[in-house]
């Protein structure tokens, strides 16, 4: 392809996408294919001569668009949000012409430059004060592509602190902490660098949050087993149920040992420490808070003080209105990623990062080669600016309240549906309870058991059956032993009639799983 035909095939591809968005609706939400389906449509080597492009560009809608998921549709309430928007469609686009590997500020310096800016634009939008940004000099922001890919190399940081706090301590003594609500990339961390993860047990009662106490407790058991729990990753916006753990009572008790490092995952309820009605509920005060410096903290240099979040990360690929992949984290002193993975080699030296002048993001995160994902962010939000980036997290936020209220109304909402956890940002989980009468001997273990066996199979039959239908996709969680149903709103397609509609969907899978398990009021 030459310019000329690049710059024909470009304009048509622009027309395709907005035809794509001017009809997302009409899709199928899920497509109606089986294993095998697009790859049977797929040669099996690549062709020996160059085809056409008309010819390829007309697969992307044979072959490709009946195997996609269309999590931008209004009806997708699915995992989590993925948000797209132009701006960054765009960028992307840019972002390719100019490919490089950005490993160090020479390879191409505004994109270091940029990205530094721009995490220090989206600290500032959360509401993270000047010790988590570059501007310091001492804590700092670094673009990865995943919360999975932050907390990987936030466990390596913390990691080769503690080694340095405690020269020759058994590898095999390390512990990775987290809950029984923190998501999985705690678990993979820990399995990808050979080291033992012990999760807690969260409560009902707290709305699955870590507390204190617990926290407490389980350290006090760890260590009693001659383990070093090294770092704690806490959870702003769990998958699960939204849980929040309490920051606050958190540090508390970190600032009794120091060697722990505190990491808060904020993957998707992070964006919403923009909003400040929301900095109450995220615990930003606590976030922020520094820990009183001691006399043999001065001059550790990459030796934090307990009693404080060491680092949080945060995806805009989410609800920030920015294309995946776009995770920001932020750490409070840089150099407890530079002294466990800068590797420099003479081919990597520069004058400028010799002379302390500049950042090399590849001492910064994991990977050598980085894409440039900050161009996206600084598209997106200079053009939806504060006031914008706000507002749509305000509506996906009504949208749920929308949703909550029509699902629980008294006289029109849908019999025996309650709230499995409060409201959290824009996801609602509930469960579909039995409609089933009390007994004398209802509250035996062996009619409770029974009762939650049929609660958990009504619920398992909602989420079968919404499945089925190619209109909408949502999905299960278990929490305690109980099978819930989450309902994520995230796309800026979403719209009340959407939300509405789908308590009416929801009132005849209900009904439909009744049915099917044998739950009525005469049981």
């Amino acid at each position: 392809m030459d310019r000329e035909q690049f710059r024909k095939a470009g304009y048509a591809a622009v027309d395709r996408i907005c035809d794509y968005f001017e009809n997302l609706e009409s899709y199928d939400v899920v497509p109606k294919v089986q294993p095998g389906d697009i790859a049977r449509l797929i040669a099996d080597e690549a062709p020996q001569e160059g085809e056409p492009w008309e010819n390829i560009s007309k697969d992307f809608d044979r072959v490709i668009l009946p195997g996609i998921t269309h999590w931008q549709h209004p009806n997708f309430y699915a995992y989590f949000p993925a948000n797209t928007t132009y701006e960054c469609i765009l960028a992307d686009m840019y972002a390719g012409a100019v490919s490089n590997p950005g490993f160090n500020w020479l390879c191409s310096p505004a994109c270091t430059e940029l990205e530094s800016k721009a995490t220090d634009w989206v600290a500032k939008l959360h509401g993270l004060d000047d010790t988590w940004q570059n501007e310091g000099k001492v804590g700092g922001g670094v673009i990865n592509g995943s919360a999975s890919e932050s907390c990987l190399t936030v466990c390596i940081a913390a990691r080769e602190r503690y080694l340095r706090l405690h020269p020759n301590t058994p590898f095999a003594e390390l512990v990775i902490v987290a809950t029984t609500q923190t998501h999985s990339l705690a678990a993979k961390a820990a399995l990808i660098l050979g080291i033992e993860f012990v999760a807690i047990e969260t409560k009902e009662e707290d709305d699955w949050a870590l507390r204190g106490d617990g926290l407490r407790t389980a350290l006090e058991e760890i260590e009693g087993q001659g383990k070093k729990p090294f770092i704690l990753i806490a959870t702003l916006g769990s998958t699960s149920t939204g849980a929040v753990d309490k920051f606050g009572e958190i540090t508390a008790v970190t600032a009794d040992y120091p060697s722990l490092f505190l990491h808060i995952d904020a993957a998707w309820g992070g964006v919403f420490l923009s909003l400040p009605e929301c900095h109450d509920e995220t615990f930003l005060s606590a976030i922020n808070a520094r820990a009183p410096q001691s006399a043999d903290d001065v001059g550790e240099g990459a030796i934090c003080a307990g009693g404080e979040v060491h680092s949080i990360s945060s995806n805009l690929h989410k609800s920030g209105l920015v294309t995946f992949d776009a995770n920001c984290l932020w750490i409070r002193d840089r150099a407890l990623l530079t002294s466990a993975l800068d590797v420099t080699p003479p081919f990597l030296r520069t004058a400028q990062a010799s002379a302390g002048l500049v950042t090399d993001y590849r001492n910064m995160s994991i990977s050598l080669g980085r894409r440039f994902r900050s161009l996206k962010i600084w598209f997106a939000l200079r053009s939806y600016g504060v006031t914008g980036f706000q507002k749509h997290l305000r509506q996906l936020i009504s949208r749920a309240e929308v949703f909550e209220r029509a699902l629980l109304d008294a006289d029109k909402g849908v019999p025996g549906v309650v709230l499995f956890t409060p409201r959290r940002f824009s996801l609602v989980v509930f469960r579909v309870v039995s409609l089933a009468a009390a007994t004398p001997r209802s509250d035996t273990p062996d009619a409770v058991a029974a009762r939650l066996e049929r609660e958990n199979a009504l619920n398992a039959s909602v989420v079968r059956h919404a499945n089925e239908d190619s209109s909408l996709m949502l999905t299960p969680t278990t929490v305690g032993g109980k099978n819930c149903v989450r309902i994520a709103i995230g796309s800026p397609n979403t719209e009340d009639r959407h939300v509405l509609d789908l308590v009416e969907k929801i009132r005849r899978l209900v009904d439909r799983a009744r049915e099917e398990v044998g739950d009525s009021k005469q049981l």
